[in-house]
């Protein structure tokens, strides 16, 4: 099939009759809603760990979880609970992000420092700097950013709105613009791309802003959404933000992206937590899922390549 981002929704789907299920059928409009608003943080963290993994082995950005934390907590400080303030907040959020994705690049360029290894060790210096900021104290937002992040337009969830105008510019830029050809074509074929007079290293640090602008921008919702920032808010986002990313159907060995499929594995996975949670299982199980799935997935496209 040339659509891989298929199967994403097919698996989505599958998951959201199994959950309902459970239920006899009970709930099925509250848990699609419930399934819009928790996929929108997944989704829009993953479009940003895709556009770095279309990079090519070995790019992927680890600070993600501590760069939402540290973009919500100076945003909602800033804010202050004050009425009025949401866009000053926003601002903030944003320039925290530019600011993490030009020191990730820095570290890898300046230092040679594989991605894993920068942003990862980037990622206890964004979330140290987090911990003193905030002194611990769980940071609310301002009432009026509140209503908004809960609250819906046409029946549906604000905070998927947000991640579904964040998917359709993701990919007219992957798909219209000169940047978006220039991404996948470094991905193809690093050497090739540079020898062919695109400016790589553009690229790439462009590419490591925008991950870091996306997990800003879903660090300022989810605290706004769940009624503060908490320093452990962005841990579960790390193994997710991948997992979308493998599950939607982009390849990650890089040079090819898959911005639908995103959105579906965002739903699947959440579907797929919503499931476990009704028979009670804990996160360790949750988690020992997740990657087994990526691992299968992984496995499957390598055997597909070898094919052939």
């Amino acid at each position: 099939m040339n659509k891989p981002w298929i199967w994403a929704w097919l698996a989505a789907a599958l998951a959201f009759s199994a959950t309902l299920g459970l239920t006899s059928g009970r709930g099925a409009s509250e848990l699609a809603y419930a399934a819009l608003s928790f996929g929108a943080f997944a989704a829009i963290v993953g479009l940003g760990q895709m556009l770095v993994i279309t990079l090519g082995p070995g790019n992927v950005d680890l600070s993600i979880p501590a760069t939402m934390t540290l973009a919500a907590t100076l945003a909602l400080k800033a804010m202050g609970g004050n009425p009025g303030t949401a866009l000053m907040g926003l601002g903030i959020a944003l320039s925290v992000g530019v600011a993490v994705g030009v020191a990730n690049y820095a570290l890898i360029f300046l230092l040679r420092l594989p991605p894993i290894i920068a942003t990862l060790a980037a990622s206890l210096v964004y979330q140290s700097f987090a911990i003193w900021s905030n002194r611990g104290l769980r940071i609310k937002p301002p009432q009026d950013l509140a209503d908004f992040s809960t609250g819906r337009l046409l029946g549906l969830p604000n905070v998927a709105w947000v991640g579904l105008v964040l998917a359709c510019i993701t990919w007219v830029v992957l798909e219209r613009s000169v940047w978006g050809r220039w991404l996948l074509a470094s991905g193809q074929n690093l050497r090739a791309a540079r020898l062919a007079g695109i400016p790589v290293e553009l690229v790439r640090a462009s590419t490591y802003v925008t991950v870091a602008v996306f997990a800003a921008i879903a660090g300022f919702l989810l605290a706004s959404f769940s009624g503060g920032a908490a320093l452990n808010m962005g841990a579960e986002y790390l193994l997710m933000s991948i997992a979308v990313v493998v599950i939607g159907g982009s390849s990650i060995a890089g040079g090819d992206s898959n911005v639908p499929g995103v959105w579906g594995a965002a739903l699947f996975m959440f579907l797929v937590v919503s499931m476990l949670n009704s028979y009670g299982a804990g996160a360790g199980v949750r988690n020992v899922l997740t990657g087994t799935i990526i691992i299968g997935i992984v496995i499957a496209a390598s055997s597909r390549r070898i094919r052939a």
